[in-house]
């Protein structure tokens, strides 16, 4: 195939590209001048309106239909333009209708022409829909129901800071209505999918609730989220006191130290707020043996405490008597 040199190639786009805008302007200025009728295909909104409280649509209606409309070349150019801000529509009434319905839309409008919604400002007139030529209206139980919110937030804090705790965010729940059919599947709503990534400080802001379709209503579309992000920072906790636990009754048990310290990893304004009775050293009496004298016990830490490390004593002797009867 041959192919054309660069030069050619450049020089025919600076020659067409003049010719074609200079074409499509003479014929915009022709269109816009002239006082003879044309026709032109536009989008015009659907508008259902007078539906019973008590029903919600089960199928979504089209928002737009193509609709033919004739006028001067100029009146039709300054409806184009300005259709958005002009109040153009097409309105369908829905009173009377209590389950199924189907329009056809031509000889609806043919007989309703006070439903096709044109200022006369504008001087232009209806001339048919040329798509969708029907509607069909599919109608249900209108109910509502309180379901949880989940978060889709995710969160990478900045290397040497962390995220203390979970995100708080409300309300924790609201409320959804719609057709009862679509309702019964519905369980929970989720906001939007986000992350933060790099995050060096707390956040407070709002976060958009995922839509579920035009047929489902929220009581809010946001929810409000809190983030408390920390610099990780270490402290020892000194006296954190050792708790037994499953002793048998008549049983007397005595750890050896009967306190520890340890070092605790963390946000540091977190742990800063920690007390020794917040760590739990814990060791089962179920492990206990007469030839074993001492015992690593459990650690637990609060969740949104990082890590723990250096406990001291590693290991404690437990001293085991009857009581006196």
């Amino acid at each position: 195939m041959a192919m054309k040199r660069p030069v050619d190639s450049l020089f025919g786009q600076r020659i067409a590209l003049p010719f074609g805008a200079f074409g499509l302007a003479l014929l915009l200025w022709v269109f816009v001048v002239s006082e003879n009728e044309y026709s032109i295909v536009m989008d015009l909104p659907i508008e259902a309106r007078n539906l019973n409280v008590q029903k919600a649509h089960r199928e979504e209606v089209p928002q737009f239909a193509n609709v033919r409309l004739k006028g001067t070349g100029r009146d039709l150019f300054k409806a184009f333009l300005l259709k958005k801000y002009a109040g153009f529509k097409l309105v369908l009434d829905l009173e009377g209708i209590s389950k199924e319905y189907e329009f056809v839309l031509n000889e609806y409008f043919e007989k309703y022409p006070q439903k096709v919604v044109l200022p006369s400002k504008y001087n232009v007139s209806f001339v048919e829909v040329v798509y969708p030529n029907r509607i069909q209206i599919s109608l249900d139980e209108y109910q509502v129901k309180t379901v949880p919110v989940l978060s889709n937030l995710i969160v990478r804090p900045a290397p040497g800071y962390i995220q203390v705790g979970k995100i708080v965010f409300s309300p924790r729940k609201i409320e959804i209505a719609g057709p009862k059919e679509e309702l019964a599947l519905i369980n929970h709503v989720e906001t939007i999918f986000d992350t933060l990534v790099g995050t060096m400080t707390s956040i407070k802001g709002r976060l958009d609730i995922a839509t579920l379709g035009r047929l489902i209503e929220y009581s809010e579309n946001e929810v409000e989220i809190n983030l408390d992000i920390q610099e990780i920072s270490e402290r020892i906790i000194v006296d954190i006191p050792v708790r037994v636990i499953n002793i048998p009754d008549n049983i007397r048990v005595f750890p050896s130290p009967q306190t520890v310290s340890l070092t605790v990893v963390g946000g540091v304004q977190r742990i800063a707020k920690l007390n020794p009775e917040d760590v739990q050293i814990v060791i089962n009496f179920n492990n206990w043996n007469r030839q074993i004298q001492f015992y690593e016990p459990q650690v637990n830490i609060p969740s949104d405490v990082l890590e723990w490390r250096d406990i001291s004593p590693r290991s404690l002797e437990l001293g085991v008597a009857r009581e006196v009867q």
